[in-house]
């Protein structure tokens, strides 16, 4: 993620731009004098803080992510098994960026690298842990879908055009757009355009696409759709500026990498008492909670429990999936009152819009919270 910036900053992820925690003193010296930090999204970094050891830094960063394990770390191909990044004048002291590489007189040259190797590799490295009787640890419980391919250098490659890319989305060709993502990085800002799309049917179509094309392309350049995601939190936050579609995908987007970017969700929670942006963040967070529940329930979810109330319908029934989704037993009480609220509301999933009733919402809400009470009362 590019910060330029003349002020210390605190550093961050290049994989999920989500702030990261100060590197620590491993709890088994094994190897050398690294500290060793973990990102919620299964990144592994360790810090240089002279600069001048990146090389030994790299190799100890790898075998950590092994776990460990000298041989597996050797065998890995670079970018096909794992991708490597680095944050530069980093102060270990004070745990900054210092752009100047000066602080107070002191010369500032440290080094963050970072790790993050795929996940099957990560399996890998837990059954063979397990074959020799040793516990595996991962550096994180994350889901990795698979490495997008590389590309063949040596094919032609193909310039990108904002005709040529609304075609494509049009025809959600999700295979073509991924490969001109990698031909072209215009292609992603063309694809954004396509967000003020004044039919909402398509621009949920739309958002579907880009959610789909983007979540491939971030197995390869996680630091590039980080960086989509910042400047789409800007836009929403200008006064000024149209907010279409700008939440939703967001949302699209987190939930089909929860992996890297689910440290983006709580953010969404800024824009629940803005009547334009009200139902957006409600779906984006039912999205998300489709495939991690877990990143909503480690948000601040509470502050939407009086959205079960509110007078707008689909508001109400945009809640009560939300919370039938995560299963969150604290408001059953609330979801029940709306068993008698038959107003119709539209629901968006993949790009395709349902009709559905509240009261319909509500007793399928009910169901997957009383599933959980059950599930708790048998353990």
């Amino acid at each position: 993620m590019s910060k330029s910036n003349s002020l210390p900053i605190k550093p961050w992820c290049p994989f999920c731009g989500a702030n990261i925690p100060p590197p620590v003193e491993p709890r088994q010296r094994k190897m050398d004098e690294f500290k060793l930090g973990h990102c919620q999204c299964g990144a592994l970094y360790v810090s240089d803080p002279t600069g001048h050891n990146v090389g030994a830094a790299m190799v100890e960063c790898l075998v950590r992510a092994c776990d460990d394990n000298w041989d597996l770390a050797w065998d890995l191909d670079a970018d096909e098994d794992y991708l490597t990044n680095r944050l530069d004048n980093y102060d270990e002291l004070t745990h900054q960026i210092i752009e100047t590489r000066n602080l107070d007189g002191r010369a500032v040259r440290g080094v963050l690298y970072f790790v993050r190797v795929n996940n099957d590799i990560k399996e890998l490295s837990a059954e063979i842990n397990k074959e020799g009787d040793k516990k595996a640890v991962s550096p994180a419980a994350v889901s990795i879908p698979a490495m997008e391919p590389l590309r063949d250098p040596a094919r032609k490659k193909q310039r990108a055009t904002k005709l040529m890319v609304k075609e494509l989305a049009g025809k959600e060709d999700i295979q073509a757009l991924v490969d001109l993502c990698f031909d072209d990085k215009r292609t992603i800002r063309f694809l954004q355009r396509l967000l003020y799309e004044a039919d909402y049917d398509q621009r949920m179509r739309y958002i579907d696409v880009i959610a789909q094309v983007l979540g491939r392309y971030s197995t390869r350049n996680p630091g590039t759709i980080s960086d989509l995601l910042h400047r789409l939190y800007e836009a929403c936050s200008d006064s000024a500026a149209s907010h279409w579609g700008l939440v939703e995908a967001i949302g699209a987007i987190i939930a089909q990498r929860p992996d890297i970017f689910g440290a983006f969700t709580r953010h969404l929670l800024m824009f629940r008492d803005v009547p334009a942006t009200r139902v957006s963040v409600l779906w984006s967070l039912s999205e998300i909670a489709r495939r991690q529940p877990a990143i909503i329930r480690d948000a601040p979810f509470y502050c939407l429990f009086n959205m079960l109330k509110h007078p707008d319908p689909a508001t109400r029934g945009h809640a009560a999936l939300l919370f039938g989704l995560i299963q969150a037993t604290e408001v059953r009480g609330q979801i029940k009152e709306l068993l008698d609220d038959n107003a119709l509301i539209i629901v968006y999933h993949k790009g395709r819009p349902q009709t559905i009733s509240i009261k319909q919402i509500a007793q399928e809400a009910l169901q997957r919270i009383d599933q959980k009470g059950e599930n708790n009362e048998s353990e």
